[in-house]
C-alpha cells in the first residue's frame, strides 16, 4: 500500500473514530446537566481503568504515529478511541442518548470545533499527512472539543431559556402563592414531599416535582403545574455552585427558606464544607423566614447571622429537644417537640413505625406551622408521611426477599441510616448490601466509600461491591472489619448482574439493601 492511500485510510478511520467518540462524549455531557468541564473529568476516570489504560496508551501512540506520517501506526490511535473506552457504550443502558433540541446544537458546535481544528492545520501545512493527522487528534481529543462546545454554547442556552424564566417569573408574580424554598446538601426532596403533605390538608399546595431544581427545572414547574388559586409553592433548589441558588431566588423569591442539611456533597465541584454552606444561604438572603438544621455544624452560625438581622429564625434539631422543633428517635418511635413561647417544650406527637430522617421531619414541621397549620393537624397527618422514592422505600421482592431501595441516596450520612434499617429488619437472616459507593466527594471520596465498606461488612453477610468507580475504596474498607464478623464479598461488574446473584441466593426472610445507584456513564 502506497503511502497516500495509508494516509487516506488513516484520514476515514480518525473521522469514523471521531465521531463515535464524540456520540459517547456527548450522552457524558447530557447525564452531566450540559456542565463544560465535566466531559473531560469523566474521560480521565474512564481511561485510567483496567485495560482502558493499555488503550488509551495506545491511542497516544498512534497520535505520536500519525504525526510522524506512519499511517499505518496512527490507525491504532483511531481503532483505539473508536471502540473505547470499553465500558462506555455508545447508546447507554441507564442513561440512554436522547437526540433533544440543546444535544444537536451541542454536536454541531462540536463538529464545528473539530472541522476548525483540522481546517487550521490544513492551512499551515496543506498535505494529506497533516489532514490525516489532524482528524487522528480531533478524535483523540474527543472529551476536550465537546468540552469546548459546552463553554461555546453556554451562554446561547442561557439566552434561550431567559423566555421561559421570564414566563414563570410573571406566572409566580400574578398567582403570588407563599413560596417556600428548600435546599441543602441532601433531604431536599424528601423534605419538600414532607412539606407538601403536612400543608395539603390545609392549603393548595404545589411542590416542585422530582428534582426539579434548577432554574430551568423551576421555569417548567411553574409555567406547567402552578395554578390560580395555589396558595403555597414549595420550591427545591439544588447547586453545583456559588451565585446559582441566589440568581433563582431574584425571581423565585422564598417567603420562608430551608436549608435541612450541610454535607460533603459535591465536593469534587465545590471543594469544601465551607464553600457548599456560603452556596446554600444564598436562599435565605430574601426569605422573612429561616428553617435551619442546627444539628448541622456550618448552620449554627447561619441561624445566628439570621437572627441577628431580623430575620425569624426555626431552629431545628433530632438532637436537642431545647430548639424550636426537635425529631428525636425514643423508644421506637418518632417523637415531635416544639419549643412554647414561655420556654415550655410541648411533645406535639409520637409516631411509630416511620423511617423518616428526623431533622428533615423537623423541618417540615417547623414550616407547616409557621403557615398556621394547627399542631392537632401536622399530628394526624405526621404518620402519613410520604416516602421519597428510591430513598429507603421498604418492599417485598419478587423472591420474597425484603428489599430496601435507597439507591437515589449518594451521600455518608444517608448511607449509614440505611444500614441501621437494613440491621433492624434483618437481625438473624442474610442482610445483602449491593452498591457502587459514593461519588462527588472530592478528595474524601476515597475514605468516605472506604468507611462505608467497613460499615458495611460489619452489618451485612454479603457485600455486593458493583462496577469500577469506588471499588478499590470499598474493598480497602471491607478488609478492615474483623475477619470473624466481615461479609463475604462478591463483586459484580455491573448493577444487573448484582441483580441477578440476589434473586438467585435471596428468598423469604432475608434482605437487600441497594444503596445507591450510578447512571452507565460512570465507570
Amino acid at each position: 500500500m502506497n503511502s497516500a492511500a495509508a494516509q487516506a485510510i488513516l484520514l476515514v478511520g480518525s473521522l469514523v473514530a471521531g465521531g463515535l467518540a464524540g456520540v459517547r462524549w456527548l450522552r457524558v455531557a447530557q447525564r452531566e446537566h450540559y456542565l463544560p468541564g465535566s466531559v473531560a473529568r469523566f474521560a480521565r476516570r474512564w481511561w485510567s481503568i483496567g485495560p482502558n489504560r493499555l488503550l488509551g496508551v495506545a491511542a497516544l501512540v498512534g497520535l505520536a504515529a500519525a504525526a510522524a506520517k506512519v499511517a499505518p501506526a496512527g490507525l491504532v490511535a483511531a481503532a483505539a478511541v473508536a471502540v473505547g473506552p470499553f465500558g462506555l457504550t455508545l447508546r447507554g443502558r441507564t442513561s440512554p442518548l436522547v437526540w433533544t433540541r440543546r444535544l444537536k446544537a451541542l454536536a454541531a458546535v462540536s463538529a464545528a470545533i473539530a472541522a476548525a481544528l483540522i481546517g487550521v492545520a490544513v492551512a499551515a501545512a496543506p498535505t494529506l499527512a497533516v489532514v490525516a493527522a489532524a482528524a487522528t487528534l480531533t478524535a483523540v481529543a474527543a472529551p476536550l472539543i465537546v468540552d469546548m462546545a459546552l463553554a461555546v454554547t453556554a451562554p446561547l442556552e442561557r439566552r434561550l431559556g431567559a423566555k421561559f424564566v421570564s414566563r414563570a417569573a410573571t406566572k409566580l408574580a400574578s398567582v403570588h402563592p407563599t413560596v417556600v424554598a428548600i435546599t441543602g446538601s441532601y433531604g431536599k426532596t424528601s423534605t419538600k414531599g414532607y412539606v407538601a403533605h403536612l400543608l395539603a390538608g390545609s392549603v393548595t399546595v404545589v411542590p416542585t416535582p422530582k428534582s426539579y431544581n434548577n432554574q430551568s427545572g423551576l421555569s417548567r414547574a411553574i409555567n406547567e403545574q402552578l395554578v390560580p388559586g395555589t396558595d403555597v409553592f414549595v420550591a427545591e433548589m439544588g447547586t453545583y455552585g456559588p451565585g446559582e441558588i441566589a440568581e433563582m431566588c431574584s425571581w423565585v423569591k422564598p417567603d420562608i427558606a430551608v436549608i435541612t442539611a450541610i454535607g460533603p456533597v459535591h465536593l469534587e465541584r465545590m471543594k469544601s464544607e465551607e464553600q457548599i454552606a456560603q452556596a446554600k444561604s444564598e436562599i435565605l438572603e430574601r426569605a422573612n423566614v429561616a428553617v435551619l438544621n442546627v444539628d448541622s455544624q456550618w448552620l449554627v452560625p447561619l441561624a445566628d447571622k439570621a437572627a441577628a438581622a431580623g430575620t425569624k429564625v426555626w431552629r431545628c434539631s433530632a438532637t436537642d429537644r431545647r430548639a424550636d422543633v426537635s425529631v428525636v428517635h425514643d423508644e421506637g418511635a418518632l417523637r415531635v417537640f416544639v419549643a412554647q413561647p414561655d420556654g415550655a417544650i410541648r411533645q406535639l406527637a409520637a409516631v411509630s413505625g416511620l423511617d423518616a430522617p428526623p431533622t428533615n421531619v423537623a423541618c417540615a414541621v417547623a414550616v407547616a406551622l409557621e403557615l398556621g397549620v394547627a399542631p392537632e393537624t401536622v399530628a394526624r397527618r405526621l404518620p402519613d408521611l410520604p416516602a421519597a422514592a428510591h430513598r429507603r422505600d421498604v418492599s417485598v421482592g419478587q423472591t420474597g426477599a425484603t428489599v430496601i431501595d435507597d439507591t437515589y441516596n449518594a451521600n455518608p450520612a444517608g448511607a449509614a441510616g440505611a444500614l441501621r434499617l437494613l440491621s433492624q429488619l434483618g437481625a438473624s437472616t442474610k442482610r445483602v448490601v449491593v452498591t457502587p459507593g459514593m461519588v462527588e466527594l472530592g478528595a474524601r471520596q476515597d475514605e468516605e466509600n472506604a468507611r462505608f465498606g467497613e460499615q458495611a461488612a460489619r452489618v451485612a453477610t454479603h457485600l455486593l461491591v458493583v462496577g469500577q468507580s469506588n471499588a478499590a475504596a470499598l474493598v480497602a474498607g471491607w478488609r478492615r472489619a474483623p475477619e470473624k464478623d466481615r461479609a463475604e464479598l462478591v463483586r459484580c461488574p455491573t448493577r444487573p448482574q448484582a441483580v441477578i446473584w440476589v434473586t438467585e441466593h435471596l428468598g423469604p426472610g432475608d434482605v437487600v439493601l441497594y444503596e445507591n445507584d450510578l447512571p452507565d456513564h460512570y465507570p
